[in-house]
C-alpha cells in the first residue's frame, strides 16, 4: 500500500512562495509518476502540475505555469512543488498524487491547505 503525507502548505500573503512537500512510502518511489492536484471550495479538483518517475519531463496547468515548479528526489522518496507569485486564486487544498504514468493516479494524499491572502 503506498502512502502519501503532504506537509508545507500555510497562510500567505499574495504575491509570497510556499513549498509543498509529499513523502511517499510502501513501494518504490522511482517507478512512480507523481502529481499535484488542487481542489477549491465549490469547484472540480484540478491537477496543477505532473512529473515523470526520472523527473525529466513535467507538465503544468496554464494558470500556474512559470509560478509553480514540480521536482522530486528520488533518494529521498518525495515530491516537491515549489509555488511563487501566489494569488488568492491558488487558494486550494493540495493533493499529492501517485501512479504509473503522468496521467493515471492510483493513490492519494490527505491534502495541505494553501490559503493566500490579498
Amino acid at each position: 500500500q503506498v502512502q502519501l503525507v503532504e506537509s508545507g502548505g500555510g497562510l500567505v500573503q499574495a504575491g509570497g512562495s510556499l513549498r509543498l512537500s509529499c513523502a511517499v512510502s510502501g513501494r518504490s518511489f522511482s517507478i512512480l509518476a507523481m502529481g499535484w492536484s488542487r481542489q477549491a471550495p465549490g469547484k472540480e479538483r484540478e491537477f496543477v502540475a505532473r512529473i515523470t518517475q526520472s523527473g525529466g519531463s513535467t507538465v503544468y496547468l496554464d494558470s500556474v505555469q512559470g509560478r509553480f515548479t514540480i521536482s522530486r528526489d528520488n533518494a529521498k522518496n518525495t515530491v516537491y512543488l515549489q509555488m511563487n507569485s501566489l494569488k488568492p486564486e491558488d487558494s486550494a487544498v493540495y493533493y499529492c498524487a501517485a501512479g504509473v504514468n503522468v496521467f493515471s493516479y492510483n493513490y492519494w494524499g490527505r491534502g495541505t491547505q494553501v490559503t493566500v491572502s490579498s
